[in-house]
């Protein structure tokens, strides 16, 4: 839009114009991205130059200056504006009232302000004492009155910024990487801030600042067309919320999507993570070259000039066959051919990450440009350089970076495009499906001495979740993935089908620990029948441990390892021809023993708090897997022994939900009464932790459970009034509950899976439903994820048995119906 396409409405300076012509335009929806931006941009200058005109009366030596993003010519439908008044400090008063004329109609129309008033000298001292203000200078651009003015002011800024970029630029980076640290990685977050987040906005113009100084700039490829997408998304955020916001909130997502033509929000976030990827890459590129060059200045001129004629002699250091190191980066040989040699690409990463250094952008990307492709089946070489590469642990990520901005890593592993930049909407993951694959690949790098084929595990992490590009279960589909790309990267049929078997049942031990009864010979049996053979197990509990670790910090704790490595031990005993006993009645130690009687004399329930920890699991070796200071807590073990009657599960979990107590794991079974006493107790032994805060006395929770068997507590009410009082606030409405009956998973019990939103009360409206249904609970495995709670209940009919089919469907059904109300 030029200022002929305006209406005469616009014409007028006033802001009823302008704020009629830019309404128009915001509402104009076949025209979006830069040219709405640029249009909106141009308008606001023809209405700014207008007021300005109208104010000045002739005065010369000031001009209107517009910096920043609006300097840069993009203007979003709720963006701010960046303005300057610049004058020769010959009138300040006049120049006063000039600035109120400018400001007042700005913010009369309820738009942000960012302005100043100042001379050029004020305007570069400012400039450098603060970068911020040096940057939004170097985007100076004139508006209004004197231009010459204007033109004086951007070539001191410029010649200021290259002189002073030795000093500003690590400056810069320094601010940028605090940044990062504070925003985190656009590419990876659900909720991510599109200007501050790494990768993001401020990042971009961080990079033309880079190029602005002569010192040192960022590839090109493909960065102005991810700057573009960002402002993209960013202004249809603005339209669909009417607010000057950057943070793409999950509620706003779906607008956002349908603002830009897209499918879903999950489409817009891949849209957002590409660009964040390629701005970040071009980031990390750009200062290593910025770091290059100051390391070459900081030479002596005497030193230089001494070195090949005045030349600085570039040392490289052979690394393996056509790779070099050279200046901290791996490049090729001199003599390097990639046309002729399709292993170079995958020896050159496989080097680079050994050595913990960067793949230069130049070597990635004539190897992209030039490398033939790889014969199917790979040959030897290039599967070992694979293995190799996933298993140098950190220093994988970078390298896989590098290879992943050219498009050498979907052009090694087709089936790479589908899980690429794709988005997990749970909060336990902290990453994308494709780095997250690639975390596993790090962390089972420090599992390889655990395992006799370390090449099976690493290729394992890095396909375990391969099929959640695909619809449908992605174990199933990344089972039959997994096989092909085995076959293609030069693996045996054996070796293929062992890793198509870990990706199958990569979260079997895990989701089995956790919410199976391990005393079940049934449970053990099955998990050995899908294992198959002791190696496999091996490998299957490494990348288990492997997987978990690298998905955040929720997926993993000491009590889940030990969990896990106590099924594996007992899986392990049945492949190696143990027999497996039928589980006996577990004999009660003394303590339970003594509060079973005390509870039987008294007639009420009695109970003992127990602090537990535990070391991690056998074989960690990572630092994470334990705190740093000592044992993980697993919480604190509750023994209750009360009277056998009903409604003990829902009141034990009301009274532990209103002390805001989590509940880990829980068992409850019947004990019968020593010396012939008839009757029997019930023995809850439960392991707990306290949400925040410090643990309730064990007099508070006992008195508490006191007046919720006998009635007295409203404990449905209390949790009620708590909501109402601190109600939780939700970003978007979850899935719903699922409820349902796990086939064959035990021949003592009836087991049926919980699938549904954590919530404070939860097992306590779970318990009260399997109370209303009629069952018994003979064990409860309780597990949290993040938001979700997963939970299986062991429940019987009558004297202990299964529920037949239909009725275990019933309850189940029952449950789910609850749990929506």
């Amino acid at each position: 839009m030029t200022s002929t396409d305006v209406t005469p409405e616009a014409e007028d300076s006033g802001p009823g114009g302008y704020a009629a012509a830019r309404l128009r335009l915001l509402t104009e929806g076949a025209r979006s991205g830069p040219p709405r931006r640029r249009a909106l941009a141009e308008l606001t200058d023809d209405w700014l130059a207008g007021l300005f005109g109208a104010g000045t009366g002739g005065q010369a030596g000031v001009s209107l200056v517009a910096v920043g993003g609006y300097g840069r010519g993009e203007l979003s439908p709720r963006s701010d504006l960046d303005l300057l008044l610049l004058h020769d400090g010959r009138d300040d008063k006049a120049v006063a009232a000039l600035a109120d004329r400018l400001w007042y109609p700005v913010w009369d129309l309820g738009l942000d302000l960012d302005h100043s008033v100042r001379t050029p000298q004020q305007a570069r001292k400012t400039a450098g004492e603060d970068l911020k203000v040096h940057l939004g200078l170097l985007d100076a651009r004139h508006l209004a009155g004197d231009p010459g003015l204007t033109a004086s002011l951007r070539t001191a800024v410029l010649a200021d910024w290259r002189n002073q970029a030795p000093k500003r630029l690590p400056e810069l980076r320094d601010l940028c990487a605090e940044r990062a640290e504070r925003q985190g990685e656009l590419q990876f977050l659900l909720e991510p801030d599109l200007k501050e987040a790494r990768g993001g906005l401020r990042d971009a113009t961080a990079l033309r600042a880079v190029a602005a100084s002569w010192l040192a700039d960022a590839p090109r490829e493909g960065l102005a067309d991810a700057r573009r997408r960002l402002l993209d998304v960013r202004d249809a955020l603005h339209l669909a919320t009417g607010r000057a916001t950057d943070r793409l909130a999950l509620q706003e997502q779906d607008q956002v999507a349908g603002e830009l033509g897209l499918l879903d929000a999950d489409a817009l976030l891949r849209q957002v993570y590409e660009a964040a990827r390629v701005i970040s890459y071009a980031g990390d590129v750009t200062w290593r070259e910025v770091g290059r060059v100051l390391r070459s200045r900081s030479v002596r001129p005497r030193l230089r000039a001494m070195m090949n004629g005045g030349k600085p002699v570039a040392e490289r250091s052979p690394l393996a066959e056509g790779v070099v190191e050279q200046d901290g980066e791996v490049v090729l040989a001199r003599t390097a051919r990639p046309e002729r040699d399709p292993v170079l690409p995958l020896r050159a990463a496989a080097a680079a990450a050994q050595a913990g250094l960067p793949l230069s952008l130049h070597a990635v990307r004539r190897l992209a440009a030039t490398a033939r492709p790889l014969p199917t089946p790979w040959p030897a070489e290039a599967r070992e350089q694979l293995v190799t590469l996933l298993g140098s642990g950190r220093p994988t990520v970078q390298v896989w970076e590098a290879l992943e901005a050219e498009g050498l890593v979907t052009r090694l592993l087709p089936d790479w495009e589908r899980v690429r930049c794709r988005p997990q909407r749970n909060a336990v993951h902290l990453w994308t499906v494709d780095r997250h694959l690639i975390e596993t690949a790090v962390r089972a790098a420090g599992f390889t001495r655990r395992v006799h084929r370390p090449d099976l595990l690493l290729v394992a992490a890095l396909l375990h979740d391969i099929g959640k590009g695909w619809p449908g279960d992605h174990s199933v589909a990344g089972e039959t993935i997994a096989r092909d790309v085995a076959t293609r990267i030069g693996f045996d049929r054996a070796d293929a089908a062992v890793l198509a078997t870990l990706v199958r049942h990569h979260l079997l031990l895990v989701e089995t620990a956790t919410r199976r009864d391990l005393d079940d010979p049934a449970t053990v049996r099955a998990v050995a029948e899908a294992v198959g053979t002791e190696h496999t197990l091996e490998l299957l509990h490494a990348l288990t441990e492997a997987d978990a670790l690298a998905t955040g910090p929720a997926a993993w704790s000491s009590w889940r390892g030990s969990l896990v490595a106590d099924l594996v031990k007992r899986v392990a005993g049945v492949l190696a021809g143990e027999p497996q006993a039928e589980p006996a009645a577990a004999a009660p130690t003394a303590e339970q023993e003594r509060l079973a009687v005390e509870a039987f004399r008294t007639g009420g329930p009695v109970l003992a708090l127990r602090a537990q920890t535990e070391p991690p699991a056998t074989g960690s070796a990572t630092p994470d897997a334990a705190t740093a200071d000592g044992p993980e807590p697993l919480g604190v073990e509750l023994l209750i022994a009360v009277p056998d009657q009903a409604g003990v599960l829902p009141a034990v979990a009301g009274v532990l939900a209103l002390h805001r107590l989590t509940v880990r794991t829980a068992e409850l079974r019947s004990l019968p009464l020593p010396d012939g006493v008839d009757g029997s107790v019930l023995l809850l032994d439960w392991r707990v932790a306290a949400q925040y805060g410090s643990l309730p006395q064990a007099a508070r929770l006992r008195a508490d459970l006191v007046r919720a068997l006998d009635g007295t507590l409203d404990i449905a009410g209390r949790l009620a009034e708590r909501d109402a009082a601190h109600p939780r606030r939700r970003g978007v409405e979850p899935p719903p509950p699922r409820v349902a009956v796990a086939p064959a998973a035990s021949r003592l019990a009836t087991v049926i899976e919980v699938r549904a939103q954590d919530a404070p009360g939860l097992l306590f409206r779970l318990g009260r439903a399997l109370e209303a249904a009629g069952v018994r609970v003979h064990s409860a495995h309780v597990s949290t994820l993040g938001s979700n709670a997963v939970d299986a209940f062991y429940v019987t009919r009558g004297k202990g048995v299964p529920l037949p089919g239909d009725e275990a469907a019933s309850v189940a059904r029952e449950l789910e119906e609850s749990l929506r109300a």
